[in-house]
């Protein structure tokens, strides 16, 4: 029996290194995707102008892919997008599917709770999309049935904002706008840039409206995994880097610009602290 005991001993020493080591590992995300040359980026493939379809390319394209090139640039890298919708957002960083989400993804103190976010990189704010001629106010729209993206911001702010609505989900926005377009919904609401960039892609454009009034303002964050603070600083100082030269007004004018099809002034400054 004593001859095993040192034994014993010996293995409980390296098992505990080993779980260090590991331990080690994996606490730093950053240097994982370093190694691995490669960074997953989770991003829309069906949410004009943040991410979509190319349908000349066929590559995804859009702000928020702008946005993930300039990140795996910047770590030296290359980029692997994982395209998603809203419902799939967070599971796919939680289960290491996704290495960050950069898919117009609204800070909120719920999402904080599982996610870590960066410093906002877009601010935006929430609106309805109407018939043409239906009411112009929000409060005419209190009983309505009002479809969402399933996922989102919007859809919460609905039963807060609309408690005797009824609301109806859907898995992205061009869905939620079929759904209008046959009258199985009064209005649907989403981000205001996304809506605009929806209606200006649509024929029957001239056949709805954009109401004026915000829902809610949303500050847009990179998704990063909870304890991964080297990553976290990574994608900021890149961000604030990115403000400073000139290069995210750059994106946001691609995307936002006058020329555009979803033209809209930039009214905020990417943060060099969140």
């Amino acid at each position: 029996m004593a001859k095993t005991l040192p034994t014993l001993k010996k293995t409980t020493v390296a098992l505990a290194l080993l779980a260090t080591s590991l331990g080690v590992a994996h606490a730093d995300q950053l240097a994982d995707i370093k190694a691995a040359g490669v960074i997953k980026i989770a991003t829309f493939d069906a949410n004009p102008p943040f991410g979509s379809v190319d349908a000349q390319t066929h590559d995804l394209v859009g702000y928020d892919v702008d946005f993930a090139n300039a990140l795996a640039n910047a770590l030296g890298v290359k980029l692997e997008l994982v395209a998603t919708n809203p419902a799939n957002r967070i599971p796919l960083l939680q289960s290491g599917k996704a290495d960050l989400i950069v898919a117009d993804i609204t800070i909120t103190p719920e999402r904080a709770q599982v996610i870590d976010f960066s410093t906002p990189y877009f601010v935006t704010g929430q609106q309805f999309l109407v018939p043409g001629k239906a009411g112009d106010k929000l409060d005419d729209y209190q009983q309505a049935r009002i479809g969402a993206v399933k996922g989102t911001t919007g859809e919460q702010a609905l039963h807060q904002r609309f408690p005797q609505s009824r609301v109806l989900s859907y898995d992205d926005i061009p869905l939620a706008l079929t759904a209008l377009r046959n009258g199985n919904v009064q209005a649907i609401t989403q981000d205001s840039t996304i809506l605009a960039g929806l209606l200006a892609e649509a024929p029957d454009k001239a056949k709805f409206k954009i109401l004026p009034d915000l829902l809610s303002k949303e500050e847009i964050g990179v998704g990063v995994k909870k304890g991964e603070p080297a990553l976290l600083k990574a994608v900021n100082d890149e961000l604030a880097k990115l403000e400073q030269t000139g290069e995210a007004t750059t994106i946001y004018n691609r995307w936002f610009g006058p020329q555009t099809k979803t033209p809209q002034p930039r009214n905020f400054t990417i943060a060099a602290n969140h």
